[in-house]
């Protein structure tokens, strides 16, 4: 029985596998973006902002003349609801190749606009009192033939 339960299961999935393949993209993959979801604290948007424009701008900045990234955005707008996020951080690569290997890039370019680990470290807690981090995504742009 089990047997059977098995080859049943392999069928329809070579079934749906190959409708899938004969279907026609009318799309191909595009850029590779991370999505960071932030929620801010009461009254820290400019506070947070400001910091965004300071730190993580001027990273973004430096990392898109080296050719680590794409572009980048931020986006802010009033929750919707007490539990949504309020700014989000987009970053923009080429593809998920491009990914690999830019941690290093990044510490290498927050050291020179930050400073040393210390400093990063400093900045990092500075945020903990500004905002809660809501998550994040990876997500691959759609880009019609």
């Amino acid at each position: 029985m089990k047997k059977v339960i098995t080859l049943i299961l392999f069928a329809f999935a070579l079934s749906f596998s190959s409708t899938l393949s004969a279907q026609d993209k009318s799309y191909r993959d595009g850029s590779v973006w991370q999505v960071g979801f932030i929620k801010l604290n009461a009254n820290m948007t400019v506070d947070y902002l400001n910091n965004l424009k300071n730190n993580w701008r001027a990273i973004h900045e430096e990392a898109v003349k080296q050719g680590v990234i794409v572009s980048y955005k931020i986006l802010y707008g009033a929750a919707a609801n007490p539990e949504d996020w309020d700014v989000m951080l987009m970053t923009e690569y080429k593809s998920l190749a491009a990914i690999e290997g830019a941690d290093e890039k990044y510490e290498a370019i927050s050291k020179k606009i930050v400073g040393g680990e210390d400093a990063v470290k400093k900045l990092n807690e500075s945020r903990v009192s500004m905002r809660t981090i809501y998550g994040g995504k990876l997500l691959k742009e759609v880009v019609y033939k």
